[in-house]
This record gives structure tokens, sequence and C-alpha cells, in this order.
């Protein structure tokens, strides 16, 4: 029998020691845990992998906590611009929205391009008017904008450099990883009780990016894929190196065609593709028979999976 099981993560970088709150620890401990214990649910009454997913990752948009959605980054020019992808392990089919400053939910416009397009991606005011037409909500472009993240833009401003693994002060946040060194996407993974496998990621992208860049998560293969025969892929990293490695694909290939298990492959690819180009992040990954992979290069990764019946099982640091 399946057993049905979703994971999630918020991102990756580096620890904060020194900046640390435990109060601020356990508001990202309990928003892991409650976001995944949503889409247990979602499995549990019967739900799609590809609901299960799109929910998680609906819900970390809208938590300020992450960078996606709600509290997601400044670009250079002090704009916002996001990205979201999902794939459904059962049909191939994918959607994916990149550049957006008007979508609510990004990720719920993914899964329309997903549901009701011809196409996979849809970019900028184009991607808004359809996101428009499919009766999705829309909001001004300060609807994203929080006090903290534009705090972050001025250092990176001030340092003139975009905030991603660089160094920079975490400035008191009391966030355990320091969110000057941070890899701010979200993503979902899912096998459901029909032995169906989805992936989903959502971004706000890097802190004093360029306007126009766009990452690995909107990009099917390289930020996001899913497919039945082995395994759904949900990234955060340097976004660039997981493209140019077309990491979440690899992971399935080294599966299919070198006949890995989901842990030795998602390793190969973290632990030693990732790293020999210089990339840094982490995946999370679920293969048809239910195993689940979280690894990581970079200090730590927010992080939660739960099966079906089971307590949220949720870490920041290696060591957990």
């Amino acid at each position: 029998m399946v057993r049905a099981v979703i994971a999630i993560h918020g991102g990756a970088g580096a620890i904060a020691r020194a900046s640390m709150s435990a109060e601020k620890e356990q508001q990202y401990i309990q928003a892991l845990s409650s976001i995944v214990s949503s889409g247990q649910a979602v499995l549990a009454a019967g739900g799609s992998a590809l609901d299960a997913v799109t929910e998680a990752v609906r819900l970390l948009e809208e938590c300020p906590l992450f960078n996606a959605g709600f509290g997601a980054v400044f670009t250079h020019q002090g704009t916002h611009e996001l990205d979201a992808s999902v794939m459904d392990g059962r049909s191939l089919e994918a959607g994916a929205i990149a550049g957006v400053a008007r979508i609510r939910n990004p990720v719920l416009a993914a899964r329309a391009v997903l549901e009701v397009s011809p196409h996979v991606m849809f970019i900028g005011e184009g991607a808004e008017k359809f996101a428009a037409v499919q009766g999705l909500e829309l909001v001004e472009p300060d609807y994203f904008s929080t006090q903290e993240r534009w705090d972050q833009l001025q250092r990176a401003l001030s340092a003139d450099q975009m905030i991603l693994d660089h160094d920079g002060a975490a400035q008191d946040s009391g966030d355990p990883l320091d969110p000057d060194r941070k890899f701010g996407t979200v993503g979902a993974v899912a096998l459901d009780l029909n032995g169906n496998l989805a992936a989903a990621t959502s971004t706000g992208g890097m802190t004093n990016k360029q306007a126009g860049r766009v990452g690995d998560s909107p990009v099917i293969g390289a930020g996001c894929y899913a497919n039945n025969a082995n395994v759904a892929v949900s990234c955060t990293g340097t976004g660039e190196v997981f493209m140019r490695t077309l990491a979440a694909h690899d992971i399935a290939a080294l599966m299919e065609y070198g006949g890995l298990s989901l842990k030795e492959a998602s390793e190969r690819v973290v632990m030693e593709k990732i790293v020999v180009l210089g990339g840094s992040g982490g995946v999370i990954a679920v293969d048809r028979e239910g195993n689940v992979a979280l690894p990581f290069n970079s200090e730590g990764m927010y992080r939660g999976y739960g099966y079906v019946g089971d307590a949220p099982n949720v870490g920041i640091y290696r060591e957990e």
C-alpha cells in the first residue's frame, strides 16, 4: 500500500548564530509544521499530490517568513518579481510563470497554466493578464513588501552585492538562517494515495537582483520536476548553477538511467555536481516508493515532511 507523504522547504543558507532568536526559530518551526500538516490533510482526504503541493506552496507564499509571495525580496530597482512552477508526475504536464508583480499567489497561476493552457510558461505582463482571465486574485505590487525585506535591500545596496550566499550582516533579524546569506525559495513535493507524484516551487528571487533576472524556480527540470516513473523534486539554491546542471531532472535521470536510489541520486547532484560549479543549496525529493530525501550542502535548510498519519518532522540545521 502506498504511504502518502509530503515534504516542503522554505529556503537554504548560512546559519546566523550571532543574531539567532529562539522566538524567531520557533516561529519557523511552527510555520513549517503547520504547512506540512495542511499538506498531510489534503493527502489523507484523498486529494492529489498536485493539490497537496499547490496548497503547501500557497501557504508558504502567504507566510512573510519565507521569500515567496507576501514577504518577497526586492530587486535592485526596488520592485518585486516573482516566479513559480508546478509539475504533475502522472501526466508530465507542467505550468510556470516568471517575473510577475501583481499575482497574489504565483503558484496558483502556475497551476492554472498547467490546467488550462497549451503552453508551459508565461512571463511578466502576459502572465498577469492570463491570471486575471482565470479569475485569480491580483494585488498592488506593494502587497508583497515588508520592512524587513526593504532593510535587507538597503544593506545589499550599501554593500553593492546581490544577497544570496555572499557575506552580509543579519542585522538582528533573529532568523535562524542569515537573511542576507539565504536562498529564498519555497517548494513542496508529494506522493498521494494513488501513487502519483507532484512538485511545486515558488520564489521572490534574490535580494538586489537585476530586474528581469529569472532563476531556476520556474524552469521545469532545473528547480522543479516530477515523474511518476521515479521522483518529484523541488530545489533551492544558487539558481544559475541549478539551471546549468538541470538539477531536478538530473536526479530523475540518475535514478532512471543509472539505477541509483533516491538518496544516492539526490546526494550526487547536491553534494557533488552543484558544488563543483560553486553552487550551494539543497533539494527536497520523494520517490514513487514514498522514500524522502532532503540533502543540502549549505549550513541549514528550512524543511519538513510528514507521512499521512504521522506527526510532521521539521528541521533547520544539519544535525537535525
